[in-house]
């Protein structure tokens, strides 16, 4: 998604003054030719707003919050549910807390915390939308946005999802409009106005039954997905095979 390069233009001079683009671009970590070319085009991405916002120390909500399309952010931030936590929280962090909670069971004493991984992970988008799906969540997401199924689908398995789709599916959701956007590593969580340890806290008072179904379904999910990676493999095998 992106803004009008007009708006962006007079957002820059309101927050950097006489600042050059240039030095705008070398201290948000960005190409001074992707920075033309989006100005050139008509549109500047929300990427590159946020880089700018990061880079002087602005909240990016707020930033984004000055352009009209996402004026109601600040208002649309809500407090994650445990299911949005825990749905940031990787794999691999999952069955070592499962782990660790069973070895201490059997010596008889509390599991030592263990240090999660940032977020997002490798299928934070996917674990997100499940944690908050409503009925045919992807499906209305799909008709709202005008995009075709297929294509959200495929976003999903690559763990991505546009600003817009991730604003859009929390609508429909029901739930922080932010809160998306941390899955797909657009915002922090605390950018998204999440709790410090607020995962930490969500994964501690997770029942042990609630964190093994949860570890199951994210299991079954990833040998789907290893399944189709390895036919892949071997039907591009197969083609070598006979082109050789």
């Amino acid at each position: 998604m992106t803004v009008p390069a007009k708006l962006f233009q007079q957002w820059l001079n309101a927050v950097a003054g006489d600042t050059s683009h240039a030095a705008v671009c070398r201290a948000a970590g960005i190409k001074r030719s992707t920075l033309a070319q989006q100005l050139v085009r008509g549109r500047v991405s929300l990427a590159t707003v946020a880089a700018v916002s990061r880079s002087l120390d602005l909240p990016v909500v707020q930033s984004l919050a000055d352009f009209p399309a996402f004026e109601d952010l600040p208002a649309g931030v809500k407090a994650p549910s445990d299911a949005e936590l825990l749905s940031q929280i990787s794999d691999a962090n999952l069955l070592t807390e499962i782990l660790n909670r069973n070895l201490a069971a059997e010596h008889g004493v509390k599991p030592d915390p263990i240090e999660l991984a940032p977020a997002p992970h490798r299928s934070s988008v996917r674990a997100w939308l499940d944690a908050v799906d409503t009925a045919d969540l992807r499906q209305k997401v799909a008709r709202q946005a005008s995009i075709a199924p297929q294509n959200l689908s495929a976003q999903i398995s690559a763990n991505r999802l546009t600003p817009e789709l991730a604003i859009e599916s929390a609508r429909i959701a029901g739930v922080g409009l932010t809160n998306g956007l941390v899955s797909t590593g657009f915002l922090t969580p605390t950018e998204a106005g999440w709790a410090p340890e607020a995962r930490a806290a969500a994964l501690r008072a997770t029942a042990n039954s609630v964190l093994a179904s949860l570890a199951a379904q994210r299991l079954e999910s990833l040998s789907r997905i290893l399944r189709r990676s390895e036919d892949d493999s071997d039907a591009a095998q197969s083609v070598w095979e006979n082109l050789g």
